[in-house]
């Protein structure tokens, strides 16, 4: 495997409050790969700096061999990074099948792109929905929505921040079933959430953070052995 996501040593401050403080990861591609931690420890603000949303003061972020910190999202998203936005953010005056398809694309060059065809196949519920307004489903098919909706622009790097908040377990673990899937067919994901038992069968490596430090990174393996962390910074 070779490095996909490389965040050396970020730094990023709201104004005069600084939020993160040295952060460091990599992600291999190919690879399920987690942030986590409490509410308000950093996680989302990570996502942020990586997509240039929240300038970083400090460190680098290397994205498919491009340092991508001193783009702009634009661009960022264009070189295959997808993002599936805590609270979901689809439009809710477009159908179904318009919110998919209006930013359609094959970024990652693939010769089997994701088409409304396979995202109907990996989530039925939307091709029935298809003529449906996003203001008109449920949350557990708008997070659903969102997600094919990323996938649709065939990125390098598929991002979902809270992946299954709010949901109802039967539906969370619907989510947790595609992403498997998607793992199966090689997609890169970085996945947000605070279901660890859930996640050790479904990512490689994890990375902790806790008021915006790294404070644990390992694999699947080490968490599992190691669960006085996952209760400890995680609380579940």
């Amino acid at each position: 495997m070779s490095t996909i996501l490389r965040v050396d040593n970020i730094e990023t401050a709201y104004g005069a409050s600084q939020v993160l403080f040295g952060i460091d990861f990599t992600i291999e591609r190919g690879e399920v790969a987690t942030l986590l931690g409490r509410n308000g420890m950093g996680k989302t603000t990570t996502v942020r700096s990586i997509l240039a949303l929240t300038p970083i003061k400090r460190g680098t972020v290397h994205f498919c061999d491009h340092r991508i910190d001193t783009l702009p999202t634009d661009r960022i998203a264009r070189l295959g990074i997808a993002v599936v936005p805590e609270g979901r953010h689809i439009f809710p005056n477009l159908t179904v099948r318009e919110n998919m398809v209006a930013f359609a694309d094959n970024r990652s060059k693939t010769k089997d792109p994701w088409t409304l065809a396979r995202v109907y196949q990996l989530f039925p519920r939307l091709q029935e929905r298809a003529d449906n307004m996003g203001n008109q489903l449920s949350g557990g098919e708008q997070q659903m929505l969102a997600i094919g909706r990323a996938l649709m622009t065939n990125p390098h790097l598929l991002i979902l921040d809270e992946a299954t908040e709010g949901l109802s377990p039967l539906i969370r673990e619907e989510i947790w079933n595609c992403l498997g899937q998607l793992r199966e067919h090689g997609q890169t994901i970085l996945v947000i959430d605070k279901y660890v038992e859930r996640l050790l069968s479904l990512a490689d490596r994890h990375t902790v953070i806790e008021r915006g430090r790294v404070v644990w990174s390992g694999s699947s393996d080490q968490l599992h052995e190691s669960p006085d962390i996952w209760h400890r910074y995680v609380g579940v």
